[in-house]
């Protein structure tokens, strides 16, 4: 095999492939890709940059340093997991979808400029919006049309920013890019931040991943927001408005969740929570912080695949996913529902598994670096992930009342998965320093099983799952039932349309005004007019050829003006 092999080539090939090849051929290359795209990437030089000459720019495709290795890593392990959980699907375009996508995010980490960048931006949302589409439901089609126009309009943010950083600086280098650089810093930022997901710009996700197919909301919960963590943590470490900004996105969706009836919309809402860990720890930009942050990045794709996987699989088997309709699967589904609550206690940070041994990093790195106050909210949050994730998902899909729903076991490929992902949960819990040992800041000198951090995280469980009983036996946890939560999306879809009429008609009332207008002075039409203009009109007298031409100009112009708006 080639040495320095571009780390995204294996999967796009694969992805053409995929069109020709069909049978247990295809479940053969499906799984071969990820692995030898794996083995390929340890065949890159630590250091290695591929350069390319483009219109007098020198573009960097590929570059390779911890920070790209260690995501490059995560989306071939998530890829892997991915494409397994969906072998069982028939339909070649979810397939190729699934490739295209993994092989995107993963160029997309490895981008050495703001142009390389720019193109696997885009890419991401055009190979990935199928997995929505492919559902075929008419939510899922609206829904992926809108993720599409976000997404787009997410990479032309980043170009428009790319353009400016070009002209201040002279380089498209991609490397720390802070706030210093005025407006293209900010246009920048928040290309990262929509496809991260920042409040009031994150709507797109609770709308698209709870309406794409089982197996394609696997691989959009693994990729596009830890595309977007990868570049924050590159870009923008130590910008303080990150902490508050990730702050709000930890504390927001506790409350969502909590009364949300789609169990995958509350994981979505779950998943802007952790991506909030993340933001604050990037913000922070000490080294035990950015590491904290990118180490959460990786459990969280594997404990979040794993949740996401369990639902899928609840989906494909019982054609439902509200927590109204489900409850007693445990009897017809044993295997799910125990892989679910390894899920559910690594998202819940319970000591020996993954989500502890780095989001203890980023609480920790709060209280290094004197953020007490913000460290209270996350602590508030770290509480609400237990409920709405931890207990809510298995309880009410797998336990609560008994929706008398007997089904079969999933598919074996999908067992597998789940398992692969679980053990993976507990082997990161149990052996951290294996993560460690990836981070990009360095040695990491931190002990998460300390018996401070045990006793506090067991503390705090212990209460949020005593809350979780009280409310409940008391009737105050708020019930499962059939309902539509509005949130920021009430803007786009009912606010800017009301606006865009209301202007609508506003510029209709003056348009007419100033046709009359201009009619009652051209051609004296209109009786409050008469008076101004005579009752013959500026154009009702005797004219020379050439005044004739440019009156005929002018009134050309203006209809032309008036039709187009």
């Amino acid at each position: 095999m080639p040495t320095n092999l571009p780390p995204f080539l294996i999967f796009y090939i694969a992805a053409l492939l995929v069109l020709l090849v069909k049978g247990k051929l295809r479940t053969v290359l499906l799984i071969a890709a990820p692995i030898l795209s794996f083995a390929s990437l340890f065949l890159l030089d630590h250091g290695y940059t591929s350069q390319l000459e483009f219109f007098g720019y020198s573009l960097t495709p590929v570059r390779v340093d911890e920070l790209s290795m260690l995501f490059g890593y995560l989306f071939h392990i998530a890829g892997f997991i991915a494409i397994v959980f969906s072998l069982h699907v028939k339909d070649t375009g979810q397939h190729v979808a699934g490739l295209s996508y993994a092989g995107s995010a993963i160029g997309a980490v490895f981008a050495g400029d703001l142009i390389t960048l720019f193109v696997f931006w885009e890419l991401l949302a055009i190979t990935s919006v199928y997995l929505i589409w492919a559902r075929g439901t008419e939510r899922a089609i609206a829904a992926g049309l809108r993720y599409l126009i976000i997404q787009v309009g997410s990479g032309v943010l980043l170009l428009a920013g790319t353009v400016l950083h070009v002209q201040q600086t002279g380089s498209i280098e991609f490397n720390f890019i802070g706030m210093e650089g005025g407006l293209s810093s900010w246009l920048i930022l928040l290309a990262f931040g929509i496809k991260s997901a920042f409040p009031f710009f994150h709507n797109w996700l609770t709308d698209a991943y709870p309406e794409a197919t089982p197996t394609g909301t696997v691989f959009l919960s693994a990729m596009t927001t830890k595309v977007a963590v990868c570049m924050l943590a590159r870009g923008f470490p130590g910008t303080e408005m990150l902490i508050y900004v990730g702050c709000a996105m930890a504390v927001f969706p506790i409350f969502f969740a909590v009364i949300e009836n789609d169990l995958r919309r509350v994981l979505a809402y779950s998943m802007i929570n952790q991506i909030g860990f993340m933001v604050v720890g990037v913000g922070i930009g000490t080294d035990l912080a950015v590491n904290g942050a990118v180490a959460h990045a990786f459990n969280d794709v594997i404990f979040k695949g794993l949740l996401m996987m369990t639902m899928g699989a609840v989906l494909h088997q019982t054609g439902k996913i509200n927590g109204s309709e489900l409850g007693g699967l445990y009897k017809s589904m044993p295997y799910t529902t125990i892989l679910c609550i390894v899920g559910a206690a690594s998202i819940s940070a319970f000591p020996l598994f993954s989500g502890f041994v780095s989001k203890a990093m980023v609480m920790s790195a709060l209280l290094h670096e004197g953020y007490n106050v913000v460290w209270l909210f996350m602590l508030f949050s770290a509480a609400g992930v237990f409920h709405h994730a931890g207990i809510k998902i298995p309880f009410f899909a797998f336990f609560a009342h008994d929706s008398g729903i007997r089904v079969s076991k999933p598919p074996i490929n999908m067992l597998i998965a789940m398992s692969i992902a679980a053990a993976l949960c507990i082997g990161i819990g149990c052996f951290p320093s294996v993560l460690y040992g990836l981070l990009p800041r360095g040695d990491v000198d931190y002990h998460p099983y300390d018996y401070t951090h045990i006793v506090t995280q067991l503390q705090l469980l212990f209460f949020s799952a005593g809350a979780f009983v009280w409310l409940n036996l008391n009737g105050l946890y708020p019930p499962e039932l059939r309902s539509t939560n509005l949130d920021v999306e009430w803007i786009y879809r009912k606010a800017i349309p009301w606006l865009v009429g209301g202007a609508g008609t506003a510029f209709a009332f003056v348009d007419n005004g100033v046709r009359r207008g201009c009619l009652a002075m051209l051609f004296g039409i209109g009786d409050r007019l008469k008076k101004a203009f005579g009752e013959k009109g500026v154009m009702g007298g005797t004219w020379s050829t050439s005044v004739m031409a440019f009156w005929t100009a002018i009134l050309l112009g203006v209809f032309l003006m008036l039709y187009y708006f």
